[in-house]
Parts: C-alpha cells; sequence; structure tokens
C-alpha cells in the first residue's frame, strides 16, 4: 500500500492505521528529516528478521537503530548517559542525528545479537513521531538503499513504493526525501566520536 501522509499535518486516523500495520508484525518504510527508512516493531522478531531479510542483512550483525519519539523510552534500552552527553542530546533533538550509546541487557534480547551499544534515532520529522507516539514504543529503523551508482538514496516515494512494493506492507508518502543520511555519533565512551558525517553539525550544541 501507498499512503499518503501530509507531513505538516499527519492525518491521525492513516496514524493509526500504520500503528495497526505495525502492532500486527508489518514493515514499513517511511520518510524521516533525512533519508527515507525501513522499520518494524522492535519486540517482533520475526519482523526483524524479515526486515533485514530485505535489506540483505545478517540480524546477528546488523546495525539497527531504535527510531523514538523522545526521550522517554531511554532508560529502557540504554545504560545511564553522562550528563554532557544527555545535554549535548537534548539539544540536538529532534533532528539529523543517530545517537550510539552504551546498551542495556534489553537491547541483545531484542536484536538476538551480543551488541553492547544501540543507535537512537529522534528525526524532526511529525509523521515517524506520531507513528511512534501513537505505537507507544519505538520501533526499528535503518536506512533503505538505492541501486544507482549515483544517487545512493531514493528520493521519491513513489519510485520507492514500485520498488518494495510486493516486500513491505506499507510505502508512505510523506515528500520527497533527502539523500543524505543522519549524522552519526558514537558516545558509548562518554566522547563524541563522528562515525558518519550527514547534516548538521554536532559541534553547534557544545
Amino acid at each position: 500500500m501507498l499512503l499518503r501522509i501530509h507531513p505538516e499535518n499527519p492525518e491521525m486516523r492513516k496514524i493509526k492505521m500504520v500503528a495497526d500495520c505495525l502492532n500486527d508484525g508489518g514493515v514499513i518504510i517511511y520518510p524521516t528529516d533525512t533519508i527515507y527508512g525501513l522499520g518494524c516493531d522492535i519486540y517482533n522478531q520475526k519482523a526483524i528478521d524479515r526486515l533485514c531479510r530485505i535489506k540483505g542483512i545478517n540480524p546477528v550483525k546488523a546495525n539497527l537503530s531504535l527510531l523514538c519519539y523522545d526521550f522517554s523510552h531511554l532508560s529502557d534500552f540504554t545504560a545511564p548517559i553522562d550528563t554532557p552527553v544527555f545535554r549535548v542530546m537534548k539539544k540536538a533533538l529532534p533532528g539529523p542525528f543517530t545517537f550510539v550509546l552504551r546498551a542495556n541487557n534489553n537491547v541483545p534480547k531484542i536484536f538476538k545479537t551480543r551488541k553492547k551499544s544501540v543507535g537512537l534515532r529522534i528525526p524532526d520529522n511529525n509523521i515517524p513521531r506520531m507513528i511512534v507516539q501513537s505505537f507507544g514504543h519505538p520501533i526499528v529503523t535503518t536506512s533503505i538503499h538505492s541501486e544507482d551508482e549515483i544517487t545512493e538514496f531514493e528520493t521519491d516515494p513513489e519510485i520507492i513504493y514500485e520498488k518494495y512494493q510486493k516486500i513491505v506492507d506499507i510505502v508512505i508518502d510523506g515528500g520527497f526525501g533527502g539523500n543524505k543520511p543522519s549524522t552519526i555519533i558514537d558516545c558509548s565512551d562518554g566522547g563524541f566520536t563522528v562515525l558518519r558525517e550527514g547534516p548538521g553539525n554536532i559541534e553547534d550544541f557544545f
């Protein structure tokens, strides 16, 4: 299904449709403040395995992140966060950043992995945040790549739908996406290490 949702004022009826799909184990594609993402319920192992098959990655080795509405679920998945790190995160989010934090014991249980860190996204986009808010807990998020050698990330939701319509449950059309993924900041050791540069400059928030 290609579902058009207004990017500024998302229709609650459509948001609930997506949340119900996730609750049923569905896999969705949705806009963020950077590129379009692929997501599912963090507590549904079959959905996570399916998401990984779609992307062609090993679930045990995958660097999957959590997409949250706000900071309320941090303690569910992360170890205590150093005050300087939390202060910067509060300034930078919602925004085009993925923060890699020390994970607590819940993350290995969810992802069936021994990873000691987890990525966190709170995008500056009403659609995914309202979906997560309606759903009631964070979702798994990962990027989708274009097969084009020049354009690494597909920006047109209708073209994304043509490619993925038979292998995901819903593709959300929230307008054209960007072609640069989020900036990844590793804070797992209490510092700030840029693992991938994207939109935004983390130094603006110190």
